[in-house]
Order: C-alpha cells, then structure tokens, then sequence
C-alpha cells in the first residue's frame, strides 16, 4: 500500500501543468507570508494539498459548518451586533478571576 501512496507522489511531481485558480487577494497574501516561512511558494502549497488529498481519498482536514446559533453569532458580529470592546488587561483580569473561582 505505500508503494502505490509513493506512486500518486511521484506521478504528480512528474508531470506539471499550469492552470489558473481565482483567489481572495487578502488571503493569498496572508497563505503566502505562512507558506514562506517553510520555504514554500505557492505553488508547493498547492502541490502539497494535491497529493494530501489523493492520499487522504479526500480533503486532508476536517470541515466543519456553523450551526444556526454560531452562523447568528458570526453574522451579529460582523456587523457589531452583542460586541464590546475590551482590553487584553481586562481579558486577563477576567481569566484570573474564572481560574480563582475554579480552585
């Protein structure tokens, strides 16, 4: 069986074509500065999720879907609906005194 895993690799690797993918410019951007910092470009990456997904027979990460109360949460949100601004002292503060109260 691995044989045949090292197989796919090695076909992929072999032969390459160009294609095009359209992508979010923000998050291209961002997935480029990660990518880089293993010495990746782009087109590793992708390369890399290829041969993971032929691997795996499938997406090689889970995916989840919000439910209805998440979905709500994040549509509240991103328009500032049930938000407010908080410190990050405030936040630690917060955290100390649920740590405290567990003891």
């Amino acid at each position: 069986m691995m044989e045949k895993k090292e197989e796919l690799i090695m076909n992929a690797s072999s032969q390459k074509v160009r294609t095009n993918v359209y992508l979010d410019a923000k998050m291209k951007a961002k997935a480029q500065d990660i990518f880089k910092t293993y010495g990746f470009g782009l087109s590793e990456a992708f390369n890399i999720f290829l041969s993971q997904s032929v691997m795996e027979r499938g997406i090689p990460f889970q995916i989840k879907i919000p439910n209805r109360t998440t979905k709500k949460a994040i549509e509240e949100a991103r328009v500032g609906i049930n938000t407010e601004e908080v410190t990050f002292e405030e936040l630690k503060n917060e955290m100390g005194a649920i740590r405290s109260a567990k003891a």
